[in-house]
């Protein structure tokens, strides 16, 4: 395939958080994270050609919590609750040191936003997330182009707190 026909296929599966109400959304946890902290921190972000926002900072095995960490748990749960997911379910990479505690912390935030669903950790988030029928937040390629449908979370993080990202 032509990046033009990827890029077409995977806008195609894009849904807005507002088509989630009552439904059921897996999250690649770390993806997502790390993409909506990198928006708040202004850190570059882009839109890019298929229509998904991605930073660009790499951090993925080296994530480590910062000071951004809960304004952006608060950011991706205010969509979901406002979006009226009927649950989420959250993914983590398990290789990451301390995701554990994070998943904790997000079953508790997701508590008190009243946000029904579970945060887990998982060896296999990716190859999880590719065989899941329901949508699924990420702004991964591999996992976009496996799905029927896809949210941007962090697309909706930036509409929200109208934040304009780069085009590339």
């Amino acid at each position: 395939m032509t990046s033009s026909t990827v890029a077409t296929s995977r806008k195609g599966k894009r849904i807005a958080a507002s088509e989630l109400s009552g439904q059921t959304v897996a999250i690649d946890g770390y993806n997502v994270l790390i993409t909506v902290e990198s928006l708040i921190s202004g850190a570059p972000v882009y839109l890019c050609d298929d229509g998904f926002l991605r930073d660009t900072r790499g951090i993925f095995r080296r994530y480590r919590s910062s000071d951004h960490t809960t304004l952006a748990l608060r950011e991706i749960l205010s969509v979901l609750k406002e979006s009226n997911v009927g649950m989420a379910e959250i993914l983590l990479d398990q290789q990451i040191s301390r995701s554990g505690t994070l998943a904790a912390k997000v079953r508790e935030m997701m508590a008190d936003y009243a946000v029904f669903g579970c945060a887990t950790t998982a060896k296999d988030v990716d190859r999880r997330l590719k065989l899941i029928d329901h949508p699924v937040a990420t702004g991964d390629g591999a996992i976009i182009d496996e799905t029927s449908k896809v949210v941007d979370l962090p697309f909706e993080v930036a509409n929200r707190r109208r934040i304009k990202a780069l085009i590339i």
